[in-house]
């Protein structure tokens, strides 16, 4: 069966990093474009980042552009996300997603996902 992992999760100070990584099997991992999603408190779930199957092109929301960085390693089947610069209103549960359709991920509109990993920011 499919499975989605994500790991890396945990308690930092604004301003703090923190890498996420999402572990994939029971698919073809470099046949899937890649993404993350979050969801806050009281908030619907959020699009994060995505990164095409094997190109280098990724794609970030307004709110995290500029501090989040998305990668793939094909050969270890996973897929990272770098948090830098973490402010508050990061706190969420991140989750990953995979699509054979880049433009179905970003939609929310994944083939699967994983449970999530809690980030919380806070001083």
């Amino acid at each position: 069966q499919v499975q989605l992992v994500e790991s890396g999760g945990g308690l930092v100070q604004p301003g703090g990093s923190l890498r996420l990584s999402c572990a994939a099997s029971g698919l073809t991992f470099s046949n899937y474009a890649m993404g993350w999603f979050r969801q806050a408190p009281g908030k619907e779930r959020e699009f994060v980042a995505a990164i095409r199957r094997t190109t280098t092109i990724t794609y970030y929301s307004d709110a995290v552009k500029g501090r989040f960085t998305i990668s793939r390693d094909n050969a270890k089947n996973t897929v990272y996300l770098q948090m830098d610069s973490l402010k508050t209103e990061d706190t969420a549960v991140y989750s990953c997603a995979a699509d054979a359709v880049i433009t179905d991920l970003r939609a929310g509109r994944s083939d699967y996902w994983g449970p999530g990993t809690q980030v919380t920011v806070s001083s």
